[in-house]
């Protein structure tokens, strides 16, 4: 008896390998370009976390980090 599975021929096996690494790219970079789109970029939220550390509670840091993430906005439109 073969106790070997057969799984389909090599290239059809292949096939299905390439058009799932295809898929996988273009979700990926779907996913890149989302988070690329919206929302501030990681160096400006970590700017204004470190900006905002005297700030013991969390309402307040949610604040003092939205009022520098506008004035650092502005200050960008202002250069541009």
């Amino acid at each position: 008896m073969n106790a070997k599975p057969n799984l389909g021929s090599s290239s059809s096996t292949i096939t299905a390998a390439a058009f799932a690494a295809v898929i996988t790219i273009g979700i990926l970079s779907v996913v890149v370009a989302l988070f690329q789109s919206r929302g501030a970029p990681m160096e400006r939220l970590a700017a204004a976390e470190h900006a905002c550390v005297s700030h013991a509670y969390q309402s307040e840091r949610k604040a003092c980090m939205k009022q520098w993430l506008a004035e650092s906005q502005r200050t960008r439109v202002a250069r541009h």
